[in-house]
């Protein structure tokens, strides 16, 4: 027996719990250290890079999930691995007012803690899916799950910032409190018993994780599949923290038009994934191989043309752009995460979560990979010319990056036919 829709739901409530935590730092406490506290912004964007970097530990967590053919047991640990470190990061927020060194110590840690549990909580959801999910409804549950996360974090970042006014230290430990507690809550009540009636089966023969590590990285489509997510999400990432500074200093947006503008892009990815959703399930319309190749070509159309409206400096020419680009990042996302969970299950046994935690990880560091990458070579790329032609290469670039991946993706999943069948549910 695999997942029924009501479990996949439940397992859509545990990224909504997991995604309602991270948006605390990635959010809240983020305009905390630099508007109370008047700290560097830099600083904030390393601690976030930290929690990104230490995601490279997802194929260890995955790793231990294969070995033990329990998944529900490594979702709680890391759920209470996250709460902890989220918790821990409002008090270093708090202390840091009065010391800063200790606090930035037990930020440090915190963000240390967040990462690993993100790790190990979203790398346990993935495979459970991957291993547990019937191939033709792969599409809707990465629909409906990640849908679910987007929701968590829409409405944590609604709810807290209501919560937070007027602002004082101790207000933010209990909204902070509140919305752990709340989580871990959320996610023991969705994932109990979840495994029962599901096919689990562990390794029969442990072998130590580099070993398995390395038989997972023999595999050709494995290591292909492991290249095209850091190149995509790369592409995917680079953008987010330019596309509003453009559009103020080149389309002279107020910050709450350009707050819109990103409300508008999210808008455009919500509808990519539920469009990806219904067609590739409930239509069944085309393979998530195709999906995943439009998505590429559709944001590389549209990164083209962001940049070229940059010559003209149009406000109302740039609205219509970026939602189509957010259109086609949800709909590659969407695309890219049902084909990871087919291709999961391809090559040795048990090694689905293993696989799941190689391509976790690649996805984590792009995510910081990329942000970085593309405010840097915007910087660099304005010290040699103007704004409008500066933000332009750089879109352009990112264009190439989509270009590429989708070349890849044909590539990889060119030479397996049968596989679109399958995961069409045809």
């Amino acid at each position: 027996m695999g997942l029924s829709w009501f479990s996949i739901v439940r397992l859509g409530l545990v990224q909504m719990a997991l995604g309602a935590i991270i948006v605390l730092i990635t959010s809240t406490l983020n305009r905390l250290m630099v508007v109370e506290l008047a700290l560097p912004a830099v600083l904030p964007g390393l601690l976030v890079a930290l929690h990104y970097g230490i995601q490279i530990t997802r194929p260890n967590w995955g790793f231990l999930s294969d070995k033990g053919g329990n998944r529900t047991r490594w979702i709680l640990r890391g759920m209470a691995i996250l709460a902890a470190g989220g918790v821990l990061a409002a008090l270093g927020v708090v202390e840091m007012a009065t010391s800063y060194a200790i606090g930035l110590i037990m930020s440090i840690a915190a963000y240390a803690l967040i990462g690993l549990g993100a790790g190990a909580a979203g790398t346990s959801v993935l495979a459970l899916l991957a291993t547990a999910t019937a191939p033709h409804r792969r599409a809707a549950a990465a629909t409906i799950t990640w849908l679910m996360m987007i929701f968590g974090i829409a409405m944590t970042a609604g709810v807290v910032g209501q919560l937070l006014d007027p602002y004082s230290p101790a207000v933010l430990i209990e909204v902070v409190s509140c919305v752990v507690l709340t989580a871990l809550a959320i996610t023991v009540l969705a994932t109990w018993h979840i495994e029962r009636g599901v096919e689990v089966a562990s390794e029969p023969d442990p072998i130590p994780f580099r070993e398995g590590l390395a038989e997972i990285w023999a595999e050709p489509k494995a290591r292909m599949f492991t290249i095209f997510v850091f190149l995509s999400m790369t592409a995917y990432f680079m953008q987010e923290l330019i596309l509003e500074p453009y559009a103020g200093l080149v389309f002279g947006f107020t910050p709450g038009e350009s707050t819109t503008l990103s409300g508008i892009q999210n808008g455009g990815v919500f509808l990519g994934m539920l469009t990806v959703g219904i067609a590739a399930t409930a239509l069944r319309f085309g393979c998530l191989r195709n999906w995943v190749i439009g998505g590429c070509l559709g944001s590389a159309a549209s990164l083209c043309v962001i940049a070229i409206l940059g010559g003209y400096a149009l406000p109302q020419t740039l609205l219509p752009a970026v939602f189509a680009l957010g259109f086609f990042n949800g709909t590659f996302a969407v695309a890219a995460i049902g084909s990871m969970m087919a291709l999961a299950g391809e090559g040795r046994e048990k090694r689905e979560g293993t696989r799941m935690g190689l391509w976790g990880a690649a996805q984590a560091i792009a995510a910081g990979f990329g942000g970085l990458t593309g405010a840097a070579a915007a910087d660099i790329m304005r010290t040699v010319t103007t704004d409008a032609p500066a933000f332009g290469a750089v879109f352009v670039f990112e264009a190439g990056l989509f270009l590429c991946a989708a070349f890849m993706a044909l590539r990889i999943m060119e030479s397996r036919p049968a596989q679109a069948e399958l995961i069409a549910g045809e």
